[in-house]
């Protein structure tokens, strides 16, 4: 199944920063987009899922420049959301005092303006933007803050959401002679690969030694296995993060738990290194 990813879509009033924050995003490592038509924001999506760089993180600016797509907006969200994607809509405002100086600063027309005053373009801008407004996570007025002091607000609001996504995942390496551990979510029969013990000069070693690394993951079933496991917690794990699960704890079994559990947590934890989890390590039986 295709991963989730985090995305935040930036909009709000002309002149209250959402260029700004489009940046700021990008140094954090978004891929941005900017002005992108709403109807096809899942089209981008996928195609975002589908790279083989595997972006994780997408920005997408949008403003009054999408006219009439703005009634598709609710039903986009709610479908983004459905998917499974971590969505945060933040909203961009400021006071009609401040966005009138800043457009006398930069001496930029007001896009909802036309022939009459930028306060009256202001007027109608905020009144169109009602809807949006009403269905951001977060509004940030921009009216006290400089440049500087607007980025680092955004990024510590990234750095709150980021830290609340994020699940924490136990993998754990145990011994079926030691028996089941008792505080596990999932636990993973791994004794269907040929065990090194009976190899004379591996019977010494753990998983941890190269050695024995080799010997477990030379074998095309093994990484079969790997392949289906880290698809099946791809699937899964957006899942209970969706329904508030905070933390989970997988166990992979081996006879003692010092061979093959031992390098299969290894090995999954680097293939999971990549997705934005916090990972513990535990191998139980090791030293038995």
């Amino acid at each position: 199944m295709a991963r989730a990813l985090d995305i935040m879509v930036v909009t709000g009033l002309s002149g209250s920063g959402k260029s700004i924050a489009i940046r700021a995003l990008e140094d954090s490592g978004f891929f941005c987009i900017d002005n992108l038509p709403i109807l096809l924001i899942p089209k981008f999506i996928d195609l975002c899922q589908g790279y083989q760089e595997g972006i994780q993180r997408i920005a997408l600016g949008i403003d009054l420049r999408e006219g009439h797509f703005f009634q598709h907006w609710p039903e986009v969200l709610a479908e983004m959301r459905k998917a499974g994607h971590r969505v945060e809509v933040l909203f961009f405002d400021a006071s009609d005092e401040v966005l009138l100086r800043r457009f006398s600063e930069t001496r930029r027309p007001h896009p909802l303006a036309g022939r009459s005053s930028v306060q009256e373009g202001i007027a109608r801008e905020r009144k169109a933007l009602e809807g949006m407004r009403a269905l951001a996570d977060k509004v940030i007025d921009s009216s006290d803050f400089n440049v500087h002091e607007l980025k680092r607000e955004i990024g510590n609001y990234y750095t709150q959401i980021l830290s609340l996504h994020k699940m924490t995942l136990f993998l754990t390496s145990f011994g079926y002679k030691y028996g089941i551990p008792h505080d596990t979510d999932m636990i993973i029969d791994v004794r269907f690969i040929p065990n090194p013990y009976f190899v004379n000069n591996l019977r010494g070693k753990s998983g941890l030694e190269p050695e024995v690394q080799g010997f477990v993951l030379g074998r095309e079933e093994t990484h079969t296995f790997l392949d289906r496991l880290y698809s099946l917690l791809d699937f899964t794990i957006p899942k209970y993060e969706r329904e508030g699960k905070s933390n989970l704890t997988l166990s992979l079994g081996c006879t003692g738990g010092r061979h093959r559990s031992v390098v299969l947590v290894e090995e999954l934890k680097k293939k999971l290194d990549r997705v934005q989890l916090q990972i513990h390590v535990k191998h139980r039986d090791i030293d038995k």
